[in-house]
């Protein structure tokens, strides 16, 4: 029997931002105890239909490239098959079986491979701005360069071969299109805001930039900038250029050192496992947006309850009085005796030893003694 998978995000809110492969990365933090919330900043609209699409394959068939330039792997995919529903595939393989294919990165590389051909030249950095410098400095002048873009279409690559002497082609094969649904997308900036999620997940720049647009629209990106530029919430993005809008806003994202999905999940996951927690007498202590996990168990508390828990877990050792504790229960009661009743709730569930009582003053939690404390 295999060993089950550790839970090591119990009790984290995923807000997962993208629309493709949404459920794949959903299902793999929620596998390691994730609660995944799901609103994505735009959709992807493939171009199979684009007349403008065939029409530039048309082109390249007629007057072929000498390098063409293959930015996303499921952008490849789409443009052969929808040659093939035209028609074009024998001539357009052909065609691009002569010129020199350069590929940003192992799914690029992976996509021209599938379609029956090799790569030439694949940039490790899985940027295009390593493609722009190595073609730059190799020279371009005279040269026919189509370059397939992914869904922001022009990237800078375009205007950098034209204005060193290319002949470019430019081939969009899917583009972004407006969320499938703008309340989720607001309701999603507004939780961020509120701090009701742990993580942010973004995979691809337009993605993160439309959720920052929304974050500025609704009116709560000063509390969601604050957030994620504390680490109160944590930002997470596949890659350095899926990053770069949330460096511009002065947020340094969680990025994995290559840029795949698999990989998000394992940083997500290592971060998270990562946290310190707070060592208390009945063992370590996390508490996340949805649960609290203690000695590596998953409490069931119910949201005052968890509301208390972390109150004492932002202040460990510390006395918490009574009013600070009506402060993070619903309601607007001031009676210190609905303070005492949640706390005894808590201890229900938790053990009488974690919470404490420092008579006249409030509560506090129980912390495990330091080695000085125990040594003789």
């Amino acid at each position: 029997m295999s060993e089950p998978i550790a839970q090591t995000m119990a009790g984290c809110v995923v807000l997962v931002t993208a629309e493709r492969r949404a459920a794949e990365l959903g299902a793999a933090l929620a596998r390691r105890g994730a609660t995944i919330r799901h609103a994505p900043s735009l959709s992807m609209i493939p171009n199979e239909d684009d007349a403008r699409l065939m029409a530039g394959t048309r082109e390249l068939i007629a007057d072929p490239p000498d390098v063409v330039v293959v930015t996303t792997g499921i952008g490849f995919r789409g443009w052969v098959d929808a040659a093939d529903a035209a028609g074009l595939a024998p001539p357009l393989l052909a065609v691009l079986g002569r010129a020199r294919l350069v590929a940003r990165g192992p799914k690029a590389r992976g996509a021209i491979q599938a379609a029956g051909l090799q790569a030439d030249w694949v940039a490790e950095s899985e940027t295009s701005a390593e493609i722009a410098e190595v073609l730059l400095d190799e020279g371009v002048a005279g040269l026919r360069i189509a370059v397939q873009h992914h869904g922001a279409g022009a990237d800078g690559l375009d205007e950098a071969f034209a204005a060193a002497g290319a002949d470019v082609a430019s081939l969009v094969v899917y583009r972004w299109g407006p969320p499938p649904d703008f309340e989720a997308l607001r309701a999603s900036v507004r939780a961020v805001a509120e701090g009701e999620i742990d993580v942010v997940t973004f995979t691809s720049a337009p993605g993160a930039a439309a959720w920052l647009d929304a974050a500025d629209d609704s009116g709560v990106s000063p509390q969601v900038l604050d957030r994620l530029r504390e680490e109160c919430t944590v930002a997470a993005a596949v890659g350095p250029t899926t990053a770069q809008p949330l460096v511009d806003r002065g947020i340094e994202p969680l990025v994995p050192d290559r840029s795949r999905l698999g990989s998000l999940v394992r940083a997500v996951v290592s971060h998270f496992g990562g946290l310190t927690a707070v060592e208390t007498v009945a063992g370590p202590l996390r508490v996340h947006r949805a649960a609290a996990v203690l000695d590596g168990k998953v409490l069931p508390l119910p949201p005052s309850g968890l509301a208390v828990l972390r109150l004492l877990a932002e202040r460990p050792g510390s006395v918490v009085s009574r009013q600070d504790v009506l402060k993070v229960l619903p309601g607007t009661s001031q009676d210190a005796h609905t303070a005492e009743v949640a706390v005894a709730r808590l201890r229900e569930v938790t053990g009488r030893e974690l919470v404490t009582t420092v008579v006249k003053r409030g509560y506090r939690l129980a912390l495990a003694p330091t080695d000085l404390e125990v040594a003789p």
